[in-house]
């Protein structure tokens, strides 16, 4: 389907950008899906399985917190232009907007000290004294913090832990059986992530230092999932919120994400999702990543998706060179395809 694009991809992998990757096009009913390298290089080498576990860190923000926000606005339970105090009155400033936390234009300012020696609750009070610079609302600029917040305040509309409400608000209803938070031993299933400075290779626990803290309250990071069921989920936004019969999300709200959300209308940010566009007709495809080295590309319009799982992070992290490999990768199946779509 897209010989170029996996030429690449090979060649980045053999070159050490990331051990292994399951990697999935769809376009329409048709699928290709490949399964490269291994999973773990060290202690030991495994080779990469189709159904292993990755930990797919922010993509947790569009599968998990952004679809749980879609729904409680189409329920009538918010609005995007409503403060976060309104909603949450402990978030103690009066300014920034659920709109903002979703298009990352709140300019929330994050330094926390000692953040990584807080305990969960202790982190959450510094959380919610959080304040805004003087670029509220008008430059994107990507945050945690974001989700944190709308992950408290998710918890408080539904008096129960995130990840409990993720289970049965997103995982349950997409049939996305394989996924979990928190995952309990044996990990064998589970691709590892980085080496930590004590020698502790992360398997099983979340990578992201913040959501590791916050476990059961993280709507930033923490979703362990795989290629079955992230195919899952892009198929309902590729059938429009449809889930075979079933209405899960209504076809009006998904396409208003395929329009810039931020508050100047410039940011190309839509809900929850970046905003990419086709180089064939500038059409709006919605994309996001994931630290450990994920991301998801959706084309609503023309129903096809490029998801991509690997963990660039195991064992070094090498972020800087890794982003531009990763733009390279997109860049070249963009352009593959506006090719395709032209013959």
């Amino acid at each position: 389907m897209y010989p170029e694009t996996l030429r690449l991809i090979e060649e980045k992998m053999q070159g050490g950008v990331f051990p292994g990757t399951v990697l999935r096009f769809i376009e329409g009913e048709k699928e290709e899906t490949k399964v490269l390298g291994s999973a773990q290089i060290e202690p030991t080498t495994t080779a990469m399985q189709e159904d292993m576990l990755f930990d797919v860190a922010s993509l947790t923000k569009v599968v998990c917190t952004t679809t749980v926000m879609l729904k409680l606005k189409e329920a009538g339970k918010l609005s995007w232009d409503q403060t976060l105090h309104e909603l949450l009155p402990e978030f103690q400033n009066e300014t920034i907007t659920l709109r903002h936390l979703l298009t990352h234009t709140s300019d929330i300012q994050t330094y926390i000290p000692n953040r990584d020696q807080l305990n969960a609750e202790e982190l959450r009070k510094a959380y919610l004294t959080l304040q805004p610079g003087d670029q509220l609302g008008k430059t994107v600029k990507y945050t945690d913090a974001g989700t944190i917040l709308l992950g408290f305040l998710i918890e408080a509309i539904y008096h129960k832990d995130v990840v409990d409400i993720f289970k049965e608000e997103v995982l349950q209803p997409l049939d996305m059986t394989d996924s979990r938070f928190l995952p309990q031993p044996p990990y064998d299933n589970i691709v590892p992530t980085q080496r930590l400075a004590d020698g502790t290779i992360l398997k099983g626990l979340t990578h992201d230092p913040k959501a590791r803290i916050l476990a059961s309250h993280a709507g930033n990071a923490g979703l362990f999932t795989n290629m079955k069921d992230l195919s899952k989920f892009a198929k309902m936004y590729l059938n429009l919120g449809r889930v075979s019969d079933i209405i899960y999300l209504h076809d009006k709200t998904v396409q208003e994400l395929l329009y810039d959300q931020t508050p100047t209308g410039k940011g190309k940010r839509s809900i929850g999702w970046d905003l990419k566009f086709s180089p064939l007709d500038q059409a709006p495809l919605l994309f996001h990543t994931g630290y450990t080295g994920t991301f998801l590309l959706l084309d609503v319009v023309k129903k096809s998706a490029f998801i991509f799982l690997s963990n660039r992070v195991h064992t070094e992290d090498h972020r800087v060179s890794y982003v531009s490999h990763r733009d390279e990768i997109l860049t070249c199946y963009l352009n593959e395809r506006a090719k395709n779509y032209q013959k």
